[in-house]
């Protein structure tokens, strides 16, 4: 293996990795640390019938909301998605299967199948249309369903810096689920806003080692807010 992963843009990031019905994890919360570059990407690669994996599913202008609106995906495995007005009507009409699933099982789905287990039981969603059809076991007089790991095909993620290796920091929140998710993806791509000679970043500061991650490639990030509160002006 190449010790330097760099590629000089999305496309050529996603070159040879993207097919028709696979299954992607991405990264992110609302639009806080997602791979926004390797969206559009693979937007652009005109792949379909897509099972995506996040915790969301961004708005109807950006992020996934993207590919909602071309058509690409075919089911969402969701915790919120309730900014996404394109997801609502799309679902509504029974056109976008969903999975919903609690937000900290959504993550330690992504973190099972990253550690190689292939399923965990949960008091999450017990009693609940989350545990409908699933195996429930009692454990010490409790119940528990069973949920589960995800192993993507693909995990897109976003950092903040990278070395040429692969080794990624997160900025603050959004670290999220980025870490999660570069971990459950047989292959995994990282867009950094910095890029960084191995050796320069911190051991100890490293959010995922490079071992997860096959391809890296530096972008401009937008940064785009989700939801603007200001005070009103006085006079």
């Amino acid at each position: 293996m190449s010790i330097d992963k760099v590629y000089p843009t999305c496309e050529a990031a996603l070159d040879g990795l993207v097919h028709d019905g696979m299954l992607i994890a991405v990264g992110g919360f609302g639009l806080c640390g997602i791979p926004e570059n390797l969206i559009l990407a693979l937007r652009d690669s005109g792949v379909r019938q897509l099972t995506v994996a996040s915790n969301n599913a961004g708005v109807d202008d950006w992020g996934l909301g993207l590919l909602l609106r071309t058509r690409q995906v075919r089911k969402m495995i969701s915790s919120y998605v309730g900014e996404n007005a394109e997801f609502e009507r799309q679902y509504m009409a029974g056109e976008l299967e969903v999975e919903f699933t609690p937000q900290g099982t959504l993550a330690e789905r992504m973190r099972a199948g990253g550690s190689g287990i292939p399923a965990f039981y949960t008091r999450t969603g017990l009693s609940t249309l989350v545990a409908e059809g699933k195996p429930q076991e009692v454990f010490d007089g409790e119940t528990f369903v069973l949920e589960r790991g995800i192993k993507a095909d693909l995990s897109l993620v976003k950092a903040w810096k990278g070395d040429r290796f692969g080794n990624l920091v997160y900025r603050k929140t959004a670290r999220n689920f980025n870490p999660m998710v570069a971990a459950c993806g047989r292959r995994c791509v990282a867009e950094v806003e910095e890029l960084v000679d191995i050796g320069s970043l911190d051991p100890d500061q490293i959010h995922s080692p490079g071992i997860f991650v096959d391809r890296i490639v530096k972008t401009t990030s937008v940064k785009r807010i989700e939801q603007r509160t200001v005070q009103p002006t006085m006079g």
